[in-house]
């Protein structure tokens, strides 16, 4: 067991050590791509050292290496210029490239999870705080990184400024993208309190479990 879940762990973390390879090669804008790839390789060699001391579960880290995967396909093309969000503005005339959006909406849908279980593990807590600081979490943390983009956008020349805000023109980008965020950690948790709801009704002589055990 122990076996396979390093092997696990270890794959997630290779899957991204590629992954930044290949979005350093000839990124749309190299200046871009570094800039937005500082924080996420901090934070991945932070989930590095605690690991021991502050194991999250195998779903905790998958969630987390997705929107890591998403966060690194932007950073590479620039959110502004990501194939996929061009092609679903063709598709569907949304009017701009929605990539930005998804990648936001995704740090509440998918990480929302992985707070939760740092909640519960690390400081104890219970009950439905459990749902409540996730949520206020991703929206501070996603307002604080509106602030920091535009510290960066007023600090770089201009053109890197428009390019790393992303805004498209769009003068509530700031706002709908941390609603987007909102959004995503709402569902996240709302999905997590039926599971556990419906578990707790078949299950009536157990405690509420998680989606999965911390160990495994």
């Amino acid at each position: 067991m122990w076996v396979r879940d390093k092997f696990l762990l270890i794959g997630l973390l290779l899957w991204y050590l590629a992954l930044s390879v290949w979005t350093a090669q000839s990124p749309t804008d190299p200046q871009f791509w570094l800039i937005s790839s500082l924080l996420p390789a901090a934070f991945v060699v932070g989930l590095i050292v605690t690991h021991r001391r502050f194991p999250l579960s195998h779903t905790s880290y998958t969630l987390i290496t997705l929107f890591l995967t998403l966060h690194a396909i932007g950073a590479h093309y620039t959110y502004a210029q990501v194939p996929v969000g061009q092609w679903m503005d063709q598709v569907f005339h949304l009017g701009r490239n929605h990539f930005d959006r998804i990648v936001h909406f995704s740090f509440g849908f998918l990480l929302a999870y992985p707070m939760e279980e740092l909640f519960r593990l690390g400081a104890g807590v219970q009950g439905w705080l459990l749902y409540y600081l996730p949520v206020m979490t991703v929206l501070g943390l996603s307002g604080l990184w509106e602030i920091i983009e535009s510290w960066v956008a007023s600090t770089l020349h201009p053109e890197l400024g428009v390019t790393y805000l992303g805004s498209q023109g769009d003068v509530w980008d700031a706002q709908k993208d941390i609603a987007a965020a909102l959004y995503g950690a709402l569902i996240c948790v709302t999905i997590l309190a039926v599971i556990r709801g419906v578990r707790g009704t078949l299950l009536p002589s157990q405690a509420p479990p998680a989606i999965v055990d911390s160990s495994t």
